[in-house]
């Protein structure tokens, strides 16, 4: 009985481009082939890369706007928890709950809570601390910091087949295509 080789596991291919320009087209045609699940890299912001590649807005500014929301509400019932409830005192016939007095440090409450809440944030939405991805497997990633730019399609997309999508990756016309194993 013989057994038919199973192909190795890919995590995607990835063309390498010299100009944004190029990339920012190859993403956009490949978004219009119907690819969706695709990353690509840059040594620089491409603010065009967004759109081309389909992706949708970040949930980051509704965090940092909860955080401060949080932060805010919390400085303030601190202040009249500690001023009113537990500790009153009367100095100078001012009310237990003097608002004005509290302005400040809700304010710099609510900046801690929404510069705390971005932090977390954007650490969790980017998925990091992750000391290893796949696309550090292919030696030309090592450029994708100095003056190269990726597109990876990965293997989970709908609509990846490697011999298929290999064709429409060279048919980009990058510098040139990888596998890149998991």
């Amino acid at each position: 009985m013989s057994h038919a080789e199973l192909p190795a596991a890919l995590h995607g291919l990835m063309a390498e481009f010299e100009t944004p320009t190029a990339l920012v087209r190859a993403a956009e045609q490949a978004r219009l082939a119907g690819y969706r699940e695709m990353d690509a890299y840059s040594p620089i912001p491409i603010e065009e890369l967004n759109e081309a590649l389909g992706l949708r807005r970040t949930r980051l500014p509704k965090l940092v706007f909860l955080g401060g929301v949080i932060g805010g509400t919390a400085g303030y019932a601190l202040q009249y928890w500690s001023q009113a409830m537990a500790y009153p005192m009367n100095i100078g016939g001012r009310p237990y709950h003097s608002w004005p007095h509290f302005i400040p440090v809700t304010f710099e409450t609510t900046v801690l809570g929404a510069a705390l809440a971005c932090f977390v944030g954007m650490w969790a939405l980017n998925k990091l601390p992750q000391p290893y991805h796949p696309v550090f497997n292919v030696p030309e990633f090592a450029r994708a910091s100095l003056d190269r730019f990726f597109l990876c399609i990965e293997s989970t997309d709908p609509k990846f087949d490697r011999e298929e999508t290999a064709r429409f990756l060279a048919g980009l016309h990058p510098v040139g295509v990888s596998e890149v194993a998991p």
